[in-house]
């Protein structure tokens, strides 16, 4: 059985359109905005008899917090694009992205909600923030500005230490590969599949590159 567990996006099965229904299990942390009430939901919906756990950038901070606090059935796992930006802080490509992301969201609890959209929409949506959008991308920002970042959670890159780890990233963000590269020094694998940014779970080569790592067992 394999267990997959969605980013800050779409959720449940709508976020893995490529994987094999049979024989999965799809989480859905949506409702949840903390990082601990997301790790709570991801640990209570992996079935007992898990293979391997499949997460997606966000949902991978979740799992790691389950991991770290054994709430998970011990198995592979496999970090598509993971958001772990705790195991890669000193980073030049992560503090970019933290420092401006962490302003922004002050802005938005000091009530400035388009000031935080107008970072927030460039960096993670790659496109402006422009008044004329703005009716429409309100409820997004909102949505947005209450989740929880990814970071402040004080995971460390050996959290997966005890099992084995496989890291498939787009090879198109320094961020995700600054982070694959602190997790691929405390033992996990590291795979470059370019020509999805950040979904590479969509590209065919997935599958097959997963299957590797499940025969060879790294």
């Amino acid at each position: 059985m394999r267990y997959y567990v969605h980013g800050a996006g779409r959720s449940g099965r709508e976020a893995w359109p490529h994987q094999a229904a049979t024989g999965g299990v799809f989480a859905d942390h949506s409702s949840a905005d903390r990082m601990v009430d997301r790790a709570r939901l991801v640990a209570e919906q992996c079935p007992d008899d898990v293979a391997l756990v499949v997460s997606h950038s966000l949902g991978a901070v979740a799992v790691a917090l389950a991991q770290a606090a054994g709430t998970l059935p011990a198995a592979p796992h496999v970090l598509v694009e993971p958001a772990l930006y705790d195991v890669a802080r000193g980073e030049g490509a992560v503090e970019s992205h933290v420092g401006p992301m962490d302003a922004a969201r002050a802005r938005a609890a000091g009530g400035d909600l388009y000031g935080f959209w107008k970072t927030f929409a460039p960096m993670m949506l790659r496109r402006a923030a422009t008044r004329d959008a703005w009716p429409e991308d309100q409820s997004a920002a909102e949505r947005f500005a209450a989740m929880e970042p990814p970071w402040g959670h004080d995971v460390d890159a050996s959290v997966f230490a005890g099992v084995p780890t496989l890291v498939v990233t787009g090879g198109w963000n320094d961020e995700y590969e600054a982070i694959a590269g602190r997790l691929q020094g405390a033992g996990a694998r590291h795979v470059v599949l370019p020509g999805a940014r950040h979904r590479p779970h969509d590209l065919p080569e997935f599958e097959g590159v997963v299957g590797e790592f499940l025969e060879t067992g790294r």
